[in-house]
């Protein structure tokens, strides 16, 4: 279920002024009233939250179990491997 915002039109009290969010369904109609003073309130668009269920692509298993070499900078110019196949140390010397 989305969670919609609103906000009050003109005058409203301290919640509806602010805005304020509802957990609605999709099918449910906007609310016209403030649930707390009845003052007119419209529904506001507001960014989307998104979550991205990615997180284990970014573990260093997955990335070497695909053949990528991953190296972590051990010093200035100096990059040493901590997963993957290639030498043990790149230099740009």
């Amino acid at each position: 279920m989305p969670i919609y915002e609103y906000a009050a039109v003109d005058k409203g009290c301290a919640c509806c002024e602010s805005r304020f969010e509802l957990l609605q369904k999709l099918r449910d109609e906007p609310l016209t009233q403030c649930p707390e003073c009845g003052a007119a309130v419209v529904r506001v668009i507001s960014a989307p939250s998104v979550a991205v269920g990615g997180a284990h692509l970014l573990k260093e298993s997955h990335a070497e179990k695909h053949g990528f070499t991953q190296y972590r900078r051990a010093g200035k110019g100096i990059y040493e491997k901590t997963i993957g196949k290639g030498p043990k140390f790149i230099s740009d010397k």
